[in-house]
């Protein structure tokens, strides 16, 4: 049974100062929340106060051990965060409040769900979150958000006074398929058919896979693929989030947890998808490509990687943000969670009216959706 009488609670801004062993022991085996994943995303400078992701980890320790902490960051913007509060953000200016600096618990640059409230003891999730709470007000920050905590987190920021706010993700689940073919059996006829037709037109122009983990991953073809990341940004007419340096550090610290999906033509390279592994499951992360192919998107982002979870007894492959076009591959709407703190009892009275007609909203549109299933009765 946890004791808060003996919990010391410190704030450090780098996690060179936390064994990596020790670090780990509260993380789990998600790869986004690793010592070497966050680690990396700060030495890069990719998450750092320069970029307005200044590290604030909250640590909890027990007779000078580690038993909890909260990846939290000061921001002096929302860019990043997959959950959109700048409207919040207008509010606050009309009214001549400040809304930044903001307290935010989150992996940066990354909408995967996951504990946030790190801990040896369950019985310790309260006690965190009353403390990050009263960190927010140490700081005087205008709010505290915590993005895409797990159901166990939810309770105890519930509890703690946190408000919640659903979104929508759409995750393919392994149902024990024997191969790639008895997935796509598994579709509706429709949707079976587009998908073969995507696999057949990316086949014709010449593309063919390799699927690389870990040491299989050369420099060459990391800086392939980073460019192609690069291009992607540089299509929608803004700048990338991560730098080559960052990739670089994660595949020499943390090699098995990388997937990279290479698009050849001959052996030509011709577009690029990396994701993350952690125990069974895989995230969809990264993508870009040198050249437009009809299908060429869908086949190297969805299809290669649920058939690389068939053929390795993955679970599932959470296919990242917003996209109501997965469903016609396989992915199916899943209900995400965010949950929020507001010092200004004023906003935060209108936020959660705000909140309220939202859910329904989002509920009712999670019902439409599930009327579209892909897949046979």
């Amino acid at each position: 049974m946890a004791d808060e009488q003996t919990a010391e609670f410190s704030l450090i801004d780098s996690l060179s100062e936390i064994a990596p062993d020790a670090w780990q022991a509260l993380a789990g085996d998600q790869p986004m929340l690793s010592h070497a994943f966050l680690h990396a995303l700060h030495d890069s400078g990719c998450a750092s106060e320069a970029t307005g992701w200044a590290p604030r980890y909250l640590i909890m320790r027990r007779a000078g051990h580690l038993v909890g902490a909260m990846p939290l960051y000061l921001k002096s913007h929302s860019r990043g965060e997959y959950v959109f509060d700048h409207g919040w953000a207008q509010a606050f200016e009309r009214n001549g409040l400040p809304y930044y600096p903001k307290l935010l618990g989150a992996i940066p640059f990354t909408p995967v769900t996951g504990p946030r409230l790190l801990v040896r003891d369950a019985a310790d999730r309260p006690l965190l979150a009353q403390a990050a709470i009263a960190l927010a007000r140490q700081l005087d920050t205008s709010s505290l958000h915590i993005l895409f905590p797990c159901e166990e987190d939810r309770a105890a920021l519930s509890a703690a006074g946190f408000m919640l706010r659903e979104g929508v993700q759409f995750h393919w689940e392994n149902a024990g398929y024997a191969d790639f073919e008895a997935f796509l059996a598994s579709l509706k006829m429709a949707k079976r058919k587009k998908l073969r037709q995507d696999q057949r037109r990316v086949a014709q122009a010449g593309i063919h896979y390799q699927h690389l983990r870990g040491h299989a991953i050369s420099a060459d073809m990391l800086a392939f693929f980073y460019r192609c990341y690069v291009g992607t940004y540089r299509a929608h007419y803004s700048r990338p989030y991560l730098t080559l340096d960052f990739f670089q550090r994660l595949l020499s610290a943390r090699p098995d947890s990388l997937l990279l999906i290479i698009a050849l033509r001959g052996e030509q390279p011709v577009a690029a998808a990396l994701n993350l592994i952690g125990g069974d499951i895989m995230y969809g992360r990264y993508w870009g490509t040198e050249e437009y192919l009809s299908g060429l998107h869908f086949e190297t982002c969805y299809m290669q990687s649920i058939a690389y979870c068939i053929a390795h007894g993955l679970s599932r492959f959470e296919g990242g943000a917003q996209g109501e076009h997965k469903i016609s591959r396989g992915l199916v709407p899943t209900p995400t969670w965010s949950a929020h703190w507001i010092a200004d009892a004023r906003f935060a009275d209108a936020i959660a009216d705000f909140l309220a007609r939202e859910t329904d909203a989002i509920n009712h549109y999670l019902d439409e959706l599930g009327e579209h299933s892909p897949y046979r009765s």
